[in-house]
C-alpha cells in the first residue's frame, strides 16, 4: 500500500459517537490514535454534549440520506489508499449500518490488507442501551464482516446468542468465529477481586488481567479497541498488543480515579497510551486452531 509523503503510519477511519465533554467515542479514540502517530478520519454517528451516564444528553443524529451521502464521499475518495483500518462504534441509527457496510467493502477493494475493527456499542450487564434494531444491524452488517471485534461480555453473549460463564465459554464460541481477533473485555479473571481482556487469535487464547477499580470513568471500552489495532498496526504481536492495551487502560482509569474524576484525563496522562507504567499478568489459555478464521 502506498502511503503519502507526510504520514509514516496508514489512517484509521474511526465512526462512532461524538461528545463535546469527555473522553468517550470518537473523542477517545481518535486521541489515542492520534497520539501514537496515526491519521484519522473522524466521523461522527451521533454527537451528545456529554455521556448518557452524566445526565439527559439531547441527540443530533445526522439525517439518514445526509449520512449516506456522506459514507458515499469517504468510499470514493481518492484519498481512500491511505486508509489502513477502519473502526466501527456506536451507531445513531439502524439505518447507518448499510452506508458503513458499503463504505468498509469499498475500502477492502482499495486496500485488501486493511482491516475492519468491530466495537459492537450496544449494552452491557444491565442490558441494551440501544434500540433493538441498532443492535440486530450491527451484528448482521458489521460485526459479522469485521476482521477484529471487541465486544464487552453481555455484549458478545447478545451478538453470538451464546453462553458466557466462563472464559472456556467464551474461547469455544469465539473459535468458531470468522474474525480473525476475537477480543472479549470484561472477561472472567483469575486473579481475586480482577477483571481481564480475552483475547481468542488464530490457535491461542490469552488473558490480560488486573486488579477492578471501583466506579471507572466511561470509555474504556473504546480506548481498549483503539489501542488494540494501533499496537497490531505498528507491528506488535497480538499478545503484546493486548497487554499493552490493557496496561494503558488500567494506568488511565487508575490515574483518573486518583483525583476523583468523572472522565479520563488522556490530555493530562497522555504518556500512558504510549508507555503505561501499570503491570498487567498475562495468563495464556489452549484453544484449538479454526480453520474459518479469515487469513
Amino acid at each position: 500500500m502506498t502511503q503519502p509523503a507526510h504520514s509514516v503510519r496508514p489512517a484509521v477511519v474511526v465512526i462512532s459517537s461524538h461528545v463535546a465533554r469527555g473522553s468517550v467515542g470518537n473523542r477517545a479514540m481518535v486521541f489515542a490514535l492520534e497520539s501514537l502517530g496515526f491519521p484519522v478520519w473522524s466521523v461522527p454517528t451521533v454527537t451528545l454534549p456529554w455521556h448518557p451516564g452524566h445526565g439527559p444528553a439531547p441527540r443530533i443524529v445526522p439525517e439518514a440520506k445526509e449520512f449516506a451521502a456522506f459514507m458515499g464521499a469517504l468510499a470514493s475518495s481518492p484519498h481512500l489508499g491511505e486508509v489502513g483500518a477502519v473502526v466501527t462504534g456506536y451507531l445513531g441509527s439502524a439505518d447507518q449500518a448499510g452506508p458503513v457496510a458499503d463504505f468498509v467493502s469499498a475500502l477492502r477493494r482499495a486496500n485488501p490488507q486493511a482491516l475492519h475493527v468491530c466495537d459492537p456499542v450496544i449494552g452491557d450487564q444491565g442490558g441494551l442501551y440501544v434500540p433493538g434494531a441498532v443492535a440486530e444491524a450491527i451484528r448482521d452488517r458489521l460485526f459479522a464482516i469485521a476482521d477484529i471485534v471487541t465486544p464487552n461480555r453481555f455484549e458478545f453473549a447478545w451478538l453470538t446468542g451464546s453462553k458466557t460463564d466462563s472464559n472456556e465459554d467464551i474461547r469455544a464460541t469465539a473459535s468458531q468465529m470468522a474474525a480473525r481477533h476475537v477480543l472479549v473485555t470484561s472477561a472472567h479473571a483469575m486473579l481475586a477481586g480482577g477483571i481481564g481482556n480475552l483475547l481468542v487469535d488464530g490457535e491461542t487464547a490469552m488473558l490480560a488481567e488486573h486488579r477492578q477499580i471501583a466506579n471507572p470513568p466511561n470509555g474504556t471500552g473504546d480506548l481498549t479497541t483503539a489501542l488494540f489495532l494501533a499496537h497490531l498496526l505498528i507491528g506488535a504481536q497480538p499478545q503484546k498488543a493486548l497487554q499493552m492495551a490493557t496496561a494503558s487502560v488500567y494506568d488511565l482509569v487508575a490515574r483518573a480515579c486518583r483525583r476523583g474524576a468523572d472522565e479520563l484525563m488522556l490530555e493530562t496522562d497522555q504518556a500512558s497510551l504510549a508507555s503505561p507504567m501499570a503491570m498487567v499478568q498475562l495468563r495464556w489459555l489452549s484453544t484449538a486452531p479454526s480453520p474459518t478464521r479469515r487469513a
